[in-house]
């Protein structure tokens, strides 16, 4: 099956082949875990009763959770004992609070967690608790918990649920992998999602740039009615939640609007994954796979991680980074976040490790705009970027919004394609901050 076409986008070297014939493997557990307490959209989690220094803990325990409908429990990812709980290095830029474990090598699983039951004679509402109560959230990066998408309101019915195999982010491979490896699991995610919504089908769309993950996908649905493969041209940002809707439904996501107000609700492969060994194991969310790649890696690696390992250890077990590396990003190079160093944990939304040299690293003075317009051209929501930038530049922020800033998704096609070579992404991101931030007041 074909897909439209959407407006704007680029065309970036994607250099995936660094990563995407590698299998995924295990990393050794780890001598200690960083766990913050702030891994998803919404309110941060506090740590339970019990949960203090000195105490012992087991794989798979509930340490911490919110009450706030907005959030997601988490559980420890290893077995040991509790030596710190305070603020650490986090990969949005600021230290949250965290619990430190040290291991003791055993790898204990706490003792209660089993299988939900019978997958056949579940209820949505006992769907959405179990994807609850494993912590699960977007695993493509954006960290929504994945019960509150589940919960849609009822003037708002869903009757198609899209799974994102894109991955059309450059360099990484996490999701191709787990199409090829796991193609059934992430099958039986998406039926139990249908189920919970109450949707009529599923549509799992993938960049025809992995031919093999299509072929995997398309014989892991051949005997299902409902669900269908949607073979998507590659173009970044194919992936993106809007623009993933748009070409393969026809429908449109209003300026300010949510994917449930056109009927569909968007999921990541990663995340029909866990939500399928939540449902058979009773597993929570405490291990993703993580592509960890780059020219500056010694050796790339697919590799299934467990949260809160320190980015450093994982460096070390992939061969360390090359003397020539420039830069070190959490995520893909258009919308990754670039650290200072590696003291800092793995979490749930952590899709990739990438480490650029001094040949993938193109720095230059910014000039002033020329007018050339390639941003607007660029722009798959059909924005004016620089005319955003210009008015955060100048701390127009009632003007930016009125420019409609809040829907730029910071995909980074503008700042790709400048000339002048002006950090618009980064200025636009900024104009977004002030804006809701004036909002909440």
């Amino acid at each position: 099956m074909g897909s439209i076409v959407f407006k704007g986008g680029v065309h970036p070297d994607y250099r995936k082949e660094i990563t995407a014939s590698l299998a995924v493997t295990k990393m050794a557990l780890p001598s200690k875990v960083v766990i913050p307490l702030q891994q998803h959209i919404g309110a941060p989690c506090e740590p339970l009763e019990g949960i203090e220094v000195g105490a012992e803990v087991k794989t798979g325990q509930r340490i911490a959770e919110s009450s706030g409908f907005v959030s997601a429990p988490i559980h420890a990812s290893i077995s040991g004992k509790i030596t710190e709980i305070g603020p650490y290095n986090h990969p949005l830029g600021r230290p949250v609070k965290a619990v430190t474990i040290e291991s003791d090598g055993r790898d204990q699983w706490v003792d209660d967690l089993k299988p939900a039951g019978d997958p056949s004679s579940l209820t949505p509402q006992e769907i959405r608790k179990v994807v609850q109560e494993a912590g699960i959230v977007g695993l493509g990066g954006a960290t929504f918990p994945a019960h509150v998408k589940l919960s849609p309101p009822e003037e708002k019915p869903i009757d198609v649920v899209i799974i994102n195999g894109a991955e059309c982010e450059p360099y990484l491979t996490a999701d191709h992998r787990v199409m090829l490896e796991k193609p059934e699991k992430i099958v039986f995610g998406l039926k139990m999602m249908i189920k919970a919504l109450g949707a009529e089908k599923g549509i799992i769309g993938i960049e025809d740039n992995k031919a093999d993950a299509i072929q995997a996908m398309e014989q892991a649905v051949a005997e299902e009615d409902n669900i269908t493969i949607n073979r998507l041209h590659t173009k970044y940002p194919q992936g993106a939640e809007k623009m993933l809707i748009l070409v393969t439904t026809g429908r449109k996501v209003p300026s300010g609007g949510l994917p449930m107000d056109v009927g569909v609700v968007n999921h990541n492969v990663g995340t029909a994954v866990a939500i399928c060994d939540a449902i058979r194991e009773g597993k929570p969310l405490i291990e993703r796979v993580v592509t960890i790649t780059g020219e500056g890696i010694n050796r790339p690696a697919n590799m299934l991680i467990r949260v809160g390992t320190i980015v450093s250890n994982v460096l070390e077990t992939c061969g360390g980074l090359k003397e020539e590396t420039r830069k070190l990003i959490l995520g893909g190079p258009m919308m990754g976040l670039a650290q200072p160093d590696a003291d800092l944990p793995v979490i749930k939304g952590t899709s990739g490790i990438l480490a650029l040299t001094d040949d993938d690293v193109y720095l230059a003075e910014s000039s002033p705009c020329i007018r050339c317009a390639k941003c607007v051209d660029a722009c798959p929501v059909q924005l004016v970027p620089t005319a955003i930038a210009q008015a955060a530049e100048h701390g127009l922020f009632k003007k930016a919004e009125k420019l409609h800033a809040l829907d730029c998704f910071e995909c980074g096609c503008c700042a790709y394609v400048c000339p002048a070579k002006i950090p618009l992404t980064q200025l636009i991101r900024i104009a977004k901050a002030e804006i809701v931030k004036a909002k909440k007041k």
